[in-house]
């Protein structure tokens, strides 16, 4: 025992295991899982305003619908990060309970998007401001549970300016195994000219502060360690671009951005990655974050066929 506690002392830092969390009290228990298997999933909650979740073993999603826009002004198209600390889905049970706020043993959201971008949401940068879309109109569901979690959403135009507007087509993937959703987004417009786009990180989405933010110019990143948040923790957010696209990195009143340089009609990829502190990931600090956001392989060609 001796001889075992001496080489696991000797072991570098990031080899350790990370320390077991600290979770917050269980409000009370979700219905069982249908399977307790590694699975990912997505799911339109129709009995929530068309929210649309999806998940992995890791990390859990979700955007919004058109339907409430009316419901809860003034709704937009960030994206939204939920903790979670099992590897079958979770995200579904947990709406359904009807307090998703709340920790029932399994995860929780407490991210708040807000008007923010969220992690990983986007505008156009037009004239010193980032224009953007109101929530999603239409979807399609590609994988529904299984290896990975595959669907495309609709965008409808919206102004850049008074004389421009344009529209998006995403493409969002996220298979087991990894904290990033990749998005193949494409954005047309009524004019051919380039446009600025920005991607976001939500500045103040947890906790009473603004969190750290990490740039990795060099490797197209964006890493951003949020504020403890009382018993919920933090939660970690990465926007992972091709750097051969970045016009600025910048920031706004709500976000940290990246500008990147688009064609209207020509799509491009980006990633979107998130984690809890005491979730699976073993997340503790924001070192093991930014190494992680950092290092993951990413492939940002254009897949040759968009939807199958």
């Amino acid at each position: 025992m001796a001889f075992l506690f001496a080489v696991a002392m000797a072991l570098p830092a990031a080899t350790q295991p990370p320390e077991k969390p600290e979770m917050p009290a269980v409000a009370g228990a979700l219905p069982p899982p249908p399977s307790r298997e590694p699975q990912a999933a997505v799911v339109r909650a129709d009995y929530r305003y068309d929210d649309l979740l999806w998940e992995n073993d890791r990390t859990a999603h979700r955007i919004y619908g058109h339907a409430l826009e009316a419901a809860e002004p003034p709704s937009g198209s960030g994206i939204d990060s939920w903790g979670k600390n099992v590897r079958w889905p979770f995200a579904d049970r947990q709406l359904r309970s009807g307090d998703q706020h709340s920790y029932r043993g399994e995860g929780l959201d407490f991210y708040n998007v807000g008007d923010t971008r969220g992690a990983g949401g986007l505008g156009i940068w037009h004239d010193n401001k980032l224009r953007t879309s109101r929530n999603y109109i239409r979807h399609r569901i590609l994988s529904a549970s299984g290896q990975a979690a595959d669907f495309t959403v609709d965008y409808a135009p919206w102004p850049v300016d008074v004389n421009r507007k344009v529209w998006e087509s995403r493409r969002f993937t996220l298979p087991l195994g990894t904290h990033f959703t990749r998005m193949v987004s494409t954005i047309s417009s009524d004019s051919a000219k380039p446009l600025l786009v920005g991607i976001g990180i939500g500045k103040r989405t947890t906790g009473t502060g603004a969190g750290e933010l990490t740039v990795d110019r060099a490797k197209g990143l964006l890493s951003w360690w949020g504020p403890e948040d009382g018993d919920h923790g933090r939660m970690a957010i990465a926007i992972r671009v091709d750097p051969a696209m970045i016009a600025e990195i910048r920031a706004d009143a709500g976000n940290h951005l990246v500008l990147l340089r688009v064609m209207p009609g020509k799509p491009f990829v980006y990633f979107s990655g998130s984690a809890w502190d005491k979730g699976l990931g073993g997340f503790r600090t924001r070192q093991a974050w930014d190494a992680y956001a950092a290092g993951e392989t990413l492939d940002f060609r254009v897949p040759k066929m968009q939807v199958p």
